[in-house]
Order: structure tokens, then C-alpha cells, then sequence
């Protein structure tokens, strides 16, 4: 069943430091892998001289593994984007940490500057575009770990499996 729930937090968590955990080393929740998102998205020495922009193809690439999850930096050009998908049965959070990207799914369209976080359960149905006309970063972190990305013509078509 596609669920399309949003989780809307008021504030930023940043701003209130002593109620931050930290990460663990083996995240099991949703907020302990969202937290390990921002973790890695403000440790920019660790990432920023991986990333590379590619005209023709959005950049990817695996940052990191871990026990049944997977860390993936991207990239974006302005006009890039993923196409409509969900991402089997795995969960995510998506983070934008440079520029600002554009959302679509069925219930709206959402701009996610630097900073936003998106957290999906498996099913979530949506398209990731650069609409803006600088490059943008994002961080995905994937439960378990990315094993294929069904693209769908339509919101309502059957979804056709890619495996990555």
C-alpha cells in the first residue's frame, strides 16, 4: 500500500542541542537514521570533495554501508531529475545540504532548501527535480539498503522494477 503521510516537525532540532542524541553507530529507528543524515550532511569535510556535477547524467555515489543501510551522495543540475518512483521496500531520508530541489508527488508540489529533510516509508511515490538555477547536493539514506528503484509513468500506473 503507497502511503503518502507527511511528518511536519516545528523548528529545526538543531536549535535545541541538549535533546540530540548521538548517532548511534548501528542507526534502528527512523529518527536515529535521520539523525545520522544530519550527522554526515554537517561533517562536509567528509563529502564535499567527493562531489562531482555531470551534464548529462545526475552524479550518485555510495558514501557509506552500514548494517542492512546504505548512505548515497547526489548531485543535481539545474533541470535534473529522478523521474516518478518509490523505492521498493526500502524506507529513506532524503537531505538537501547545497541548493534547493523540488518534490512532486501526488498530493502537491513541496521546495526543499538546504537543511530539509524528507523521510519516506517504502511505496512513497515521488519525483526529485532541480528547478532552480543553481547545482544542488542531497544525502539519501536508505533502509535496508537500495536494492531497486520502480519508476512510474503515472501516479496511478502499475510501476515498472529497475534494479540498481
Amino acid at each position: 500500500m503507497n502511503s503518502d503521510n507527511d511528518l511536519q516537525i516545528a523548528g529545526d532540532i538543531l536549535e535545541v542541542p541538549h535533546l540530540l542524541q548521538p548517532p548511534r553507530e548501528h542507526p534502528a529507528t527512523v529518527a536515529e537514521f535521520a539523525g545520522l543524515a544530519r550527522s554526515i550532511a554537517a561533517d562536509r569535510d567528509r563529502w564535499t570533495h567527493l562531489v562531482r556535477f555531470d551534464a548529462t547524467t545526475r552524479w550518485y555515489h555510495r558514501l557509506r554501508t552500514g548494517p542492512g543501510y546504505e548512505v548515497w551522495l547526489l548531485s543535481w543540475l539545474p533541470g535534473q531529475g529522478s523521474g516518478r518512483h518509490d523505492h521498493g521496500r526500502s524506507s529513506g531520508v532524503l537531505t538537501v545540504v547545497e541548493g534547493t530541489l523540488t518534490e512532486h508527488t501526488v498530493r502537491g508540489t513541496r521546495a526543499l532548501g538546504a537543511g530539509a529533510q524528507r523521510v519516506f516509508a517504502p511505496g512513497y511515490v515521488h519525483e526529485v527535480v532541480n528547478d532552480a538555477l543553481e547545482p544542488a547536493v542531497s544525502l539519501h539514506v536508505y533502509h535496508p539498503g537500495l536494492t531497486e528503484m520502480p519508476m512510474h509513468t503515472s501516479p496511478h500506473c502499475e510501476a515498472s522494477s529497475v534494479t540498481t
